[in-house]
C-alpha cells in the first residue's frame, strides 16, 4: 500500500501556512489530508485529483506549505523556500495542468498518472511533471521547524533494526545524496518489510517499484544551492539533524 499524497483544488486565502507548522504525527497527517482534499481529491480514496469538467482550471492551486517560508531558517532559508515552492513546485504543477486538462487523464489519481506513464517514452513529460508534483508535496510534509532529534519509540526501534542506529541512518541518507549523479531524490522507504535508503533520478520515485515512501530528501540543486552552493551533503546533514518530521515518517510506516 502506497503512501498517498493529495492535491488541493483551492488554497484558502485566509489560512496562513504557518498554522500547520507545529503539526506532527497522526494529528498533522490528518490535518494534511483535510487541508488538501477540499474538492474530494484525496488520493487515499483513489479519487481523481483533478476537478470535474464543470470546474474551471483556474480554480486549481497547490496546497499551501505546512509552515511559514521563514520557519526552516537558517537550515533552509526563506529565499530558497520561496523559489523552490513558488517557482519550481508550482511550475511542475502548471505543466501538469496543461498536459492533462480536458483529457481522460484528468480523472486519474496522481499516483495512477505516475505509475501508468513510467517507462513510456511518449509520456516522459507527463511522468516527470506528475512525479515532481507528488515528490514535492510529500517532501514538504517530511519537514518541520525544530524537527530532527530522536524519532518516536516505535520508529526508532525499526530504524535500529535496519541500520543499527538513528545516526547510522542519517549517514546512509547523506551517502545516498553524495552518490546521486545529477538531480534527484533520496528516500527512506519500506520494502519487503525492511527500511531501506534508496535514490531516484529526475522526477522518479519509489512508487514505480512498489516501495512505500516514508521520507523524501530533495537533492535537486534548486533545493539547496542558494544556501549551500555545491555542498549538497552539508545540506542533507542539516536537514536530517534539524528538520525531519519524524512523526510524519512514523505515520507513513503505519
Amino acid at each position: 500500500m502506497h503512501t498517498r499524497v493529495s492535491i488541493a483544488a483551492t488554497t484558502p486565502a485566509t489560512t496562513p501556512a504557518a498554522t500547520t507548522a507545529t503539526n506532527t504525527g497522526a494529528k498533522g497527517r490528518r490535518q494534511f489530508l483535510v487541508n488538501t482534499s477540499a474538492a474530494g481529491l484525496a488520493l487515499a480514496t483513489g479519487a481523481a485529483w483533478w476537478p470535474s469538467a464543470a470546474r474551471a482550471s483556474s480554480a486549481m492551486s497547490l496546497p499551501p506549505l505546512p509552515f511559514a517560508e521563514q520557519a526552516l531558517d537558517p537550515v533552509i532559508s526563506a529565499q530558497t523556500l520561496s523559489f523552490h515552492y513558488g517557482k519550481h513546485h508550482k511550475g511542475y504543477f502548471d505543466n501538469l495542468v496543461k498536459l492533462i486538462q480536458d483529457t481522460p487523464q484528468a480523472e486519474q489519481s496522481l499516483e495512477s498518472l505516475i505509475t501508468s506513464s513510467a517507462g513510456q517514452p511518449a509520456k516522459t513529460a507527463l511522468f516527470n511533471n506528475a512525479g515532481q508534483v507528488w515528490n514535492h508535496t510529500f517532501y514538504w510534509q517530511g519537514l518541520r521547524a525544530k524537527g530532527g532529534g530522536v524519532p518516536p519509540a516505535a520508529l526508532k526501534q525499526k530504524i535500529e533494526q535496519s541500520f543499527g542506529s538513528v545516526d547510522a541512518l542519517r549517514q546512509e541518507l547523506a551517502k545516498a545524496a553524495a552518490a546521486q549523479f545529477g538531480s534527484g531524490w533520496v528516500w527512506l522507504v519500506l520494502q519487503d518489510g525492511q527500511l531501506r535508503v534508496t535514490r531516484t533520478g529526475g522526477g522518479d520515485s519509489p512508487l514505480t517499484v512498489g516501495a512505500r515512501p516514508l521520507l523524501a530528501l530533495d537533492v535537486w540543486e534548486h533545493a539547496y544551492y542558494l544556501d549551500y552552493q555545491n555542498r549538497r551533503v552539508d545540506h542533507i546533514h542539516a536537514v536530517t539533524d534539524k528538520l525531519v518530521n519524524w512523526g510524519f515518517v512514523q505515520d507513513n510506516l503505519g
